[in-house]
């Protein structure tokens, strides 16, 4: 496999466009605020082992605007590389309001759910931290459910909200309008590099397939795409079909080996073996791709076997 993240020429996939600034502070997924003319959103949090780090970075951020205030929360799902951290900057700031799927408020609200959070977390503070600091979860909550269609205002632009699912059945995108800049979902993947996407399809198969569909169909201008960064304006339209190229690909390569007669156990080896990489390990716990990938080879079985 190429090197992971292994970008394009003279691009750089953290400089986003104005008024938009990443203050990410470690491993997992991207946290990037959005500066309104009257309001400021941050998109997805990151993990919880540096959630005190994301609050410094945003606290920083809005003070060099010369602003005080978090409004409000976009989440893309509810996976625990997402939002870990929404605990932390909750409690920094109270009033910012969380908008995200109906099912990703209902998964908040189950103790079960909080349990998994922490313990997960936990085991990402070990793997990428010193810090032995507990884990929170207490603020883990979606205030206001949205869905397609929904749009909300941050002044002047609005974030107008897609359901794609495939990845999770939680899963959303967010397009920044006027200018056209998607920040979408894993259900529509993450770039690995310019020649690979890589497919992580825990819940639906072909509903993954239609939000790369519904998504190409929506003809964004900007593309931010999770773990990655934003995508150079001249490969958006490639985007969503290299997915689509990768995902049948990966399908076909997981529906071999099943027709052949391996077992579940042989099949998720085989897959470890072709996708993992100690470098692919520096964004994402070994345990948390061998968990996904064994809800991937259900799915695909399941819908396509």
């Amino acid at each position: 496999m190429n090197t992971v993240y292994d970008t394009f020429l003279d691009h750089d996939r953290f400089k986003f466009p104005e008024g938009l600034v990443r203050v990410t502070a470690g491993k997992g997924g991207e946290a990037i605020l959005v500066f309104g003319s009257k309001k400021t959103f941050l998109v997805d949090c990151g993990m919880a082992y540096c959630g005190d780090k994301v609050v410094r970075n945003i606290e920083f951020a809005l003070a060099m605007r010369d602003r005080t205030r978090l409004d409000g929360i976009l989440l893309s799902h509810s996976h625990y590389d997402h939002i870990g951290a929404l605990p932390y900057v909750k409690k920094r700031w109270p009033e910012a309001v969380v908008y995200g799927a109906d099912k990703a408020q209902r998964v908040f609200s189950r103790p079960g759910a909080h349990a998994l959070m922490k313990e997960l977390g936990t085991a990402a503070r070990d793997l990428y931290s010193e810090s032995k600091q507990e884990i929170l979860t207490e603020g883990l909550a979606v205030n206001v459910a949205v869905g397609e269609g929904d749009e909300i205002s941050i002044g002047d632009e609005s974030f107008k909200v897609l359901e794609t699912k495939g990845h999770t059945d939680c899963s959303l995108t967010y397009v920044l309008e006027p200018r056209s800049i998607m920040f979408t979902s894993e259900s529509t993947g993450v770039l690995e590099n310019p020649q690979f996407v890589h497919t992580s399809i825990l819940k639906g198969y072909e509903a993954s397939i239609q939000s790369a569909l519904k998504c190409k169909a929506y003809g964004p201008k900007f593309i931010i795409c999770p773990h990655f960064g934003i995508l150079p304006s001249y490969f958006t339209d490639q985007y969503f079909d290299l997915y689509i190229q990768c995902a049948e690909e990966k399908k076909a390569f997981l529906l071999d080996l099943y027709h052949r007669g391996l077992n579940k156990e042989q099949i998720l080896e085989a897959y470890i073996q072709r996708h993992w990489s100690e470098e692919w390990g520096k964004d994402q716990p070994k345990e948390a791709f061998v968990i996904n990938g064994g809800h991937m080879i259900d799915t695909v079985i399941k819908e396509c076997g």
